[in-house]
């Protein structure tokens, strides 16, 4: 599966559905559209349409602000093909390094993020806002790009 780089923010209103159904956070398509118009931040959208990536690169730094897949979706290899083929896209762009914040909780994400090559370098302290309305902790990955893919069975510690 490979991804479509969003030239602008036409389809808005799609990503914005995928991410109300990933996350309690919601994201506007005027919100998406507005981000999607700033420098250096750029979305790639999985070919079927079923989930999508926003990365902003600044310099030679890149980071995932977010990653949705539709959950009837998931465990079909779309949130890797988009985060390899948004890595690769990043580095074109001229970043080396990636980084992205995920939810403590969200141990699939964390699994699929260290089997790619990501390693935890800090802890925020209630960063995001749970479902129910408590806070959550958010893990920083970093990798550098190209992604050092790892490998599966990587334990979680």
């Amino acid at each position: 599966m490979r991804m479509r780089i969003l030239a602008d923010a036409t389809e808005a209103r799609l990503l914005a559905s995928i991410h109300a159904e990933s996350f309690s956070d919601l994201w506007s398509a005027e919100w998406i559209a507005t981000l999607l118009s700033q420098p250096g931040t750029f979305a790639g959208l999985s070919e079927d349409a079923q989930g999508f990536i926003i990365f902003r690169v600044a310099g030679d730094e890149a980071e995932v602000l977010t990653l949705a897949v539709r959950p009837a979706a998931r465990r079909r290899g779309t949130a890797t093909a988009l985060v390899e083929d948004g890595a690769r896209e990043a580095f074109q762009r001229g970043a080396k390094v990636m980084f992205l914040e995920a939810s403590c909780t969200n141990l699939p994400a964390i699994a699929l993020y260290k089997r790619l090559g990501f390693v935890a370098i800090c802890r925020r302290k209630a960063y995001y806002t749970a479902a129910d309305g408590h806070r959550v902790d958010a893990i920083v990955l970093r990798s550098e790009i190209p992604l050092p893919r790892v490998g599966k069975g990587l334990q979680l510690g």
